[in-house]
């Protein structure tokens, strides 16, 4: 089963990271990382650029309406996420637990990924899609 960690903070936790010595911080994400690979667990990891660089698009209504960032009104920023491949919620829950990214501000919130296998696997848009994924090797 596919789990996505996906990393939240406030702007303060956020801001508190800018004291962080990169070089000590990407050493202490590597070894994590590191431990996901050696688990055979780890499928994707990225970070995200600052809010103030993103944009958000609006569907309540039509035409959808896009705010640049950043977002004052937001409690909590998504900063980045990881997809795991384990065996269980509860093994997804011990990985977050170990997350490096941790402190006042900092929340970890996981969910689990569906498989294509999931849904009506006589649906012409999911054929569609199972035949991509195969060409494309994610299946």
């Amino acid at each position: 089963m596919k789990y996505m960690l996906i990393m939240r903070a406030t702007d303060e936790a956020y801001a508190a990271m800018g004291d962080v010595d990169m070089t000590e911080m990407i050493e202490t994400m590597g070894r994590f990382n590191d431990e996901l690979i050696r688990a055979g667990v780890l499928v994707a990891a990225e970070g995200l650029d600052e809010a103030a660089d993103g944009v958000v698009v609006d569907h309540s209504t039509e035409p959808p309406v896009v705010t640049d960032g950043p977002y004052g009104e937001t409690k909590e920023l998504f900063g980045g996420f990881y997809i795991l491949n384990v065996t269980s919620r509860e093994e997804a829950v011990e990985w977050a637990k170990r997350l490096p990214a941790s402190g006042p501000g900092f929340k970890t919130e996981i969910r689990r990924v569906s498989s294509i296998d999931e849904f009506p696997q006589d649906n012409e848009w999911i054929k569609r899609e199972r035949a991509w994924r195969e060409a494309t090797g994610q299946l």
